[in-house]
Parts: C-alpha cells; sequence; structure tokens
C-alpha cells in the first residue's frame, strides 16, 4: 500500500497539501461570491475570487491520481452539483438550465478518467468528448465553462512538473483573460500608468480580471522542499542544504468539503436578505412551476 501511495505521489510535481489548498481556495470563491452579491463596487473581491477555481481543479487532479475509486468520486460530484443548484439559482441570480460549477468539474474530470484510464485510447478520445459535452450541457453558461474543463484536463496533463504546469497556467490565463474585463485599479492603487507606458504591450494582458487567475500559480507549485548548494572551497566536497517547505497537511472531513459550496451559498443569501438586498426567488419558483406543469 506504501509503494502505491509513493508512486502516487511522484506522479505529482505540484503541491500534494490539498487540504489547505481547499481551505484556501474557500476564502476566495466567498471572496468572489461574496463582492457579485453583496459587496459589487468592491471589485478586489472579484479578483482575489479568480484564485479559487485554478486551486479547486488542482485539487481535482491530486484527487483524481488518489481516489480508490473513480466512479463513486464522479458520483459524489454529480450529487452534491444537484444538491446545490437549487440554492446556486437563488443566490446567483441564474435559470435552472445554467449549472452550477459541479457539472463543469464532472465533465472535466470524466475527461480526466478517460485520460488516466487509458482504456481503447481513451486518452485520445476522452478529452476530445469531454469538450463536447460541455458545449452540449450548457457549461458556457455556468462560470469558466469548456474553458474551465479544458483548464481541468490540462493540468492533469502536467501534473508532473512544475514548470510545465506554470508553463501551461501562464498560456490559459493569457488567454482566458483576453475576453475579460480589465481592473483600472487595486486596492486603492491606479493602474492607468502601467497601460500606457513604454512596456504598455507586455504589461496590459496580465491586468485583466480573468488573467490575475495566474496568481494561485505559487500555491499550486508550492515545493515540499529547496535544496540550497553552499559556497565551497577548493577541494571540498559538495555539500548542500535542504529546507522544508511543504505546507501543513490539514484534513478536512469528506462530508464538510461537499456541503461547504451549497452552504456558504445559502449564508450569503441570509446577510442578502439582512442587507436589504433582492433575493432571486423567482427562477426556483419558475423551475417549480415548470416541473409540476409536466404532470
Amino acid at each position: 500500500m506504501t509503494c502505491i501511495a509513493d508512486k502516487r505521489q511522484g506522479e505529482l510535481g505540484g503541491n500534494t497539501s490539498t487540504g489547505l489548498l481547499k481551505l484556501l481556495a474557500l476564502a476566495f470563491m466567498l471572496s468572489d461570491h461574496m463582492g457579485k452579491m453583496c459587496f459589487p463596487a468592491v471589485a478586489e473581491m472579484r479578483i482575489l475570487g479568480r484564485l479559487a477555481f485554478p486551486l479547486y481543479c488542482w485539487c481535482m487532479v491530486v484527487g483524481a491520481c488518489y481516489t480508490r475509486s473513480m466512479p463513486r468520486y464522479l458520483l459524489r460530484l454529480g450529487l452534491v452539483g444537484l444538491i446545490s443548484q437549487p440554492v446556486y439559482m437563488v443566490a446567483l441570480n441564474h435559470p435552472w438550465y445554467v449549472p452550477n460549477i459541479f457539472l463543469t468539474l464532472l465533465v472535466g474530470l470524466c475527461g480526466v478518467w478517460g485520460m488516466r484510464a487509458k482504456r481503447w485510447g481513451s486518452q485520445f478520445w476522452a478529452p476530445v468528448l469531454a469538450m463536447m459535452a460541455a458545449v452540449v450541457l450548457n457549461c458556457g453558461s455556468a462560470s469558466y465553462g469548456w474553458k474551465g474543463v479544458l483548464l481541468l484536463m490540462l493540468l492533469y496533463a502536467a501534473r508532473g512538473s512544475r514548470k510545465t504546469i506554470a508553463a501551461v497556467m501562464i498560456a490559459f490565463c493569457l488567454y482566458w483573460g483576453s475576453g475579460s474585463s480589465s481592473v483600472q485599479s487595486i486596492f486603492g492603487l491606479s493602474l492607468v500608468q502601467l497601460r500606457r507606458g513604454t512596456f504598455s504591450a507586455l504589461i496590459t494582458p496580465w491586468l485583466q480580471l480573468q488573467t490575475l487567475a495566474i496568481l494561485s500559480l505559487p500555491l499550486i507549485i508550492w515545493p515540499d522542499e529547496i535544496r540550497l548548494a553552499l559556497p565551497q572551497l577548493a577541494g571540498e566536497k559538495h555539500t548542500g542544504v535542504t529546507l522544508r517547505t511543504r505546507m501543513p497537511g490539514l484534513r478536512m472531513p469528506a462530508w464538510l468539503g461537499y456541503a461547504i459550496y451549497p452552504g456558504h451559498l445559502a449564508l450569503l443569501i441570509g446577510l442578502e436578505y439582512m442587507m436589504g438586498k433582492t433575493v432571486h426567488w423567482e427562477h426556483l419558483t419558475n423551475a417549480w412551476n415548470q416541473f409540476i406543469a409536466l404532470f
């Protein structure tokens, strides 16, 4: 059993302390949704929220490498997505046919499953089918959509090397941010001059909202240890120092990890109500009426 665990850990070049990463992703996701629902004028909350999805994607990659049963993993994701959908509709003002993020993760993980299984050439056709499914199942209307599905599969493909993960994230975030809104200021500091300077052509692409998802990269590739070579005199044997930099191995109960998504949305709905903002129950009511009309 130990040998299997070591082998799985050896195929992952990035951070395997997913307990802490999930907590950080939760904090960033909460910031994002709170900024959208309750404090839309605070752009920094949405900026911090860009870090959440790549962190969750990487945690899914690690989970795919460690899980004992991929079908059960997929089933849990699907069930949590179904349970979360009504809360998601009310919290983020979406109709029933706009799926929550769990469908994006589910479809992406199906592609990863095929890439990992390598049965009947599934490493080639499974990612293609996953991308097609993302379009057919309307992932494009949800947050991240087919781009989120693609990111999850790319991170899995790049999982063995921090340099490869970094290259994938840099290229993808530049592409991802090309169609997003520009960031004009952050924490009170204007970014306008950076867009007009000598190096504006190089800097401007990084000042798009979705491009700032790249800020999650250091957390994803955080090393377990750093080896430093010490200065040596002529004729001396080469020496070095190894610094342990592994993040704390926090463990979160499985049920809590899945309950966090609908739970935090329900809390934000309550906060929205207490602040006197409009709570969008109409989508849930319409969906219920359409369901009843079928019978």
